[in-house]
């Protein structure tokens, strides 16, 4: 049984765990055995929670024996990203700054997926304070692939990406402030979904306010639906939080996509990238046209490269944020972070107010493109791999920490809402990501598009379960 639960869907698990088929106390503990058997190899946890996942899942457990009614995650194992709160526990930021810093209370997605009876197995790596796209940090050193263990699985969702494609748990809570979900899924296989800005409500407040996003990583686009749906929805902490309806995103896993309008741009109008990246995706966004949607090439979706509009608003939120440990303690701070935010900070106010309005701009020059299209499609990195040890790819130099990714911040800057899948296998043996976008509150045509996609797929697409 324990292997069969390493590539057990939640829904599955769920399900299995609701018919007393399945115990949340064998469940749990088989994560955190496979946790800590991995962490050697992939170093995919800051820290593990074994005493009170235990004793959460011994509750579940008693309640499926009395027979009370069960949340929709009831009984899964699931970890949470070191960006994330979670109370009593430490919350580092992947830094050192931060090492010793102990959450007050719960962030409101961890507070729902308790509520939803998720069990927290641990606390997942990150890049320090989110600010690469890759899987290192001073503080918790380098987090590998489970693919191929010399290869990054990209960030700054690391860890949440690794022990999701290794089989640990089903499913994570990763964040996304430039991609940082959707990289990382692109990287390892996985789905994974940045809903609508505000969707999921951020608190304690983000350094990166108004980027910044919540995001479940899952081995399948309905486990990533179904946790999605488990932790959005207004609360009053987050001032953005969405009001209103949560979209039925498991609904949008079971819908036709026949008669969608979709629009593929393979550069979105700047990007590089490699032809074994173009060769995966073209062909995927073809596929869609055999689903009985219409396709249609847009080669320039921007008229530039909006990079400096997200950078300036990113890292100058996060330079601010830590301008007391770049001053005071910047030896224990990651080199390459530290640069990028001294040259954040010495931005003057004009030139950084200059940006925003370029951002609001931005926004207004892509609404009609979305007036004609349902979803756009596009690479979700213009690589299929990266070594770990190495913050660019060799021959992308002269882009910095994040503007290498080239396809994912762009929506960031616009909050809309956007999703990876898994395109296919590159000739190298890695995942390429497609990622689908959809109009400002489109979350259920993404997530229909990307379940529609995964359909189609092998299943080894959809699962890497990695050996313990």
């Amino acid at each position: 049984m324990s292997a069969d639960l390493d590539a057990m869907s939640a829904v599955e698990l769920r399900g299995r765990i609701a018919r007393r088929e399945v115990s949340p106390v064998e469940a749990v503990r088989r994560a955190l055995e496979k946790a800590q058997a991995t962490q050697a190899s992939l170093h995919a946890f800051v820290f593990l929670m074994p005493e009170k996942a235990l004793a959460a899942a011994k509750e579940a457990e008693a309640a499926v024996m009395r027979g009370d009614p069960l949340g929709p995650l009831h009984g899964v194992p699931i970890s949470i990203k070191d960006l994330i709160a979670v109370g009593g526990e430490r919350f580092a930021f992947g830094s050192r700054c931060m090492a010793d810093n102990i959450a007050a209370a719960d962030a409101p997605p961890v507070e729902r997926v308790k509520t939803a009876g998720a069990i927290i197995i641990g606390k997942t790596t990150t890049s320090e304070f989110g600010c690469k796209a890759v899987g290192d940090s001073p503080l918790t050193g380098v987090t590998r692939n489970p693919w191929n263990l010399q290869k990054t699985p990209g960030g700054s969702s690391a860890g949440a990406a690794a022990s999701v494609a290794a089989g640990i748990t089903p499913f994570a809570l990763g964040t996304d402030g430039g991609g940082s979900v959707r990289i990382p899924g692109c990287l390892t296989g996985l789905a994974a979904i940045k809903g609508q800005f505000g969707r999921i409500p951020v608190w304690p407040v983000s350094a990166t306010t108004t980027l910044a996003h919540v995001g479940p990583m899952a081995r399948t686009v309905e486990d990533a639906a179904l946790l999605s749906m488990a932790c959005a929805g207004r609360d009053d902490r987050d001032p953005y939080s969405v009001a209103g309806p949560v979209p039925d995103l498991l609904a949008a896993c079971r819908q036709d996509v026949k008669g969608l309008r979709i629009a593929y741009s393979s550069t979105l109008g700047y990007a590089r990238p490699d032809a074994e990246v173009l060769r995966v995706v073209d062909t995927a966004a073809k596929l869609f046209e055999s689903f009985g949607c219409t396709v249609d090439l847009v080669d320039k979706v921007f008229d530039s490269d909006p990079v400096d509009i997200w950078a300036a608003e990113f890292y100058a939120g996060a330079g601010t944020r830590l301008r007391p440990f770049l001053e005071a303690k910047r030896e224990l701070i990651d080199p390459a972070v530290a640069d990028i935010l001294d040259k954040a900070l010495r931005q003057e106010l004009r030139d950084y107010m200059d940006k925003v309005f370029a951002r609001y701009a931005l926004r207004d020059k892509l609404r009609p493109l979305f007036e004609r299209y349902d979803i756009l499609l596009s690479p979700v990195l213009p690589v299929t791999s990266l070594d770990t040890g190495k913050n660019v790819p060799d021959h992308l130099s002269d882009r910095d920490l994040v503007s290498w990714v080239y396809y994912t911040y762009p929506f960031n800057v616009t909050g809309q809402p956007a999703g990876t899948v898994c395109a296919g296998i590159a000739a190298d043996g890695m995942p390429v990501g497609l990622q689908i976008v959809g109009r400002a509150m489109g979350e259920f045509d993404v997530v229909r598009a990307m379940a529609a996609y995964e359909r189609s797929q092998p299943k080894a697409y959809n699962v890497r379960s990695f050996a313990a």
